[in-house]
């Protein structure tokens, strides 16, 4: 079952709708038009009490002037670029370098505060589309862009991402969803399995070294499932430089799980399934308790924890990395599933 309702207006005027997605079991999936985003994910716990397990806001006003993109779509590109340029095919493109004047930092959030136009699909999925064009924020082609919420009976919600454009161009999506499997307080007591083995360690920008490190003896070693507080304040340079956890990690190339997330008082499991070859996990590190979230609690470091799947940061400038650049008329397509479950 799918309801909308209008969730606000931005402060420029544009109505922001809000669709409920809501399976037989109750759990119930709510996304914004605004930056397709994610805004609420009401799931059950061991005791069958539901409660939202992102972090994020209560109003169109919170998204607008506290985001860290809680929950948004994120695009054109995924992640960072250095000193804001790439070429293709010997063509350099500038683009705006919004992280400290240096960096271009999730496409230079266009994707994540745009009026996305929806499109209710079925009882269970809901479709949204954006259309960018040639030039915004320095990237070349007018792309068209298509994201599909699904919400099935088993808890899963699957988001496909789809983008064409009409010029060779760069192409990395994600969501930017903080995950609390509690609903309250930090995320240190989460246990975290990560799929993988090696881990792009960063420099000082954020930006892949490209080097391709092994987690093995490291910090960054989730193979086995592990509190995500455990090692996060290890003397270790890669985390110093950030405050804890804000890395892509190298998935392996098989059928399992990128990634799952316990929380052992609710109970409540979070599987991550993708066909992307990264995952960046950020553990909210630079949230310092002056930004109002949900029920005007103050947003916390280590208040909600990102898993973005994703093509791995700098991808443009490393051609040693999974290629993301696609052809004019070359459909990008993508698949990312977060399956909910409970743990007794």
């Amino acid at each position: 079952m799918i309801v909308k309702d209008l969730f606000g207006k931005t402060q420029d005027g544009r109505e922001v709708d809000l669709y409920s997605l809501r399976n037989s079991a109750g759990t119930t999936v709510d996304i914004i038009t605004y930056g397709a985003t994610i805004n609420n994910i009401y799931t059950s716990d061991k005791n069958g009490e539901f409660a939202d397990i992102l972090t994020g806001f209560d109003t169109v006003e919170g998204h607008e002037k506290y985001s860290a993109n809680q929950g948004m779509t994120i695009g054109r590109y995924a992640n960072r670029i250095a000193q804001g340029k790439f070429s293709i095919d010997g063509v350099e493109y500038n683009v705006t370098k919004n992280e400290r004047g240096i960096t271009s930092l999730h496409g230079g959030g266009e994707l994540a505060h745009a009026i996305w136009k929806a499109i209710i699909i079925d009882d269970s999925a809901i479709e949204m589309t954006y259309s960018s064009p040639d030039g915004a924020h320095g990237f070349p082609g007018n792309v068209d862009f298509k994201v599909t919420f699904t919400l099935y009976e088993d808890n899963s919600l699957k988001i496909d991402y789809f983008a064409v454009s009409d010029k060779k161009t760069v192409i990395n999506m994600t969501n930017h969803a903080y995950f609390n499997l509690a609903g309250k307080g930090n995320i240190l007591g989460h246990e975290l399995m990560i799929n993988a083995d090696k881990f792009t360690p960063t420099d000082a920008d954020s930006i892949p070294t490209g080097e391709l490190r092994s987690v093995e003896g490291t910090p960054f070693d989730f193979r086995q499932s592990k509190p995500i507080g455990r090692d996060i304040g290890a003397d270790d340079v890669q985390l110093r430089q950030v405050k804890g956890y804000d890395h892509n990690f190298c998935l392996k190339d098989d059928d399992g799980p990128a990634a799952v997330a316990y929380e052992p008082e609710s109970g409540r499991v979070m599987e991550v399934f993708t066909d992307l070859p990264g995952v960046q996990l950020y553990c909210g590190n630079f949230l310092d308790g002056t930004r109002p979230g949900k029920d005007g609690i103050m947003l916390e470091q280590y208040c909600g924890f990102c898993l973005e799947t994703q093509f791995w940061p700098n991808t443009p400038n490393m051609p040693e990395f999974p290629q993301c650049t696609i052809d004019a008329g070359e459909k990008f397509e993508s698949c990312t599933v977060f399956r909910f479950s409970v743990k007794k």
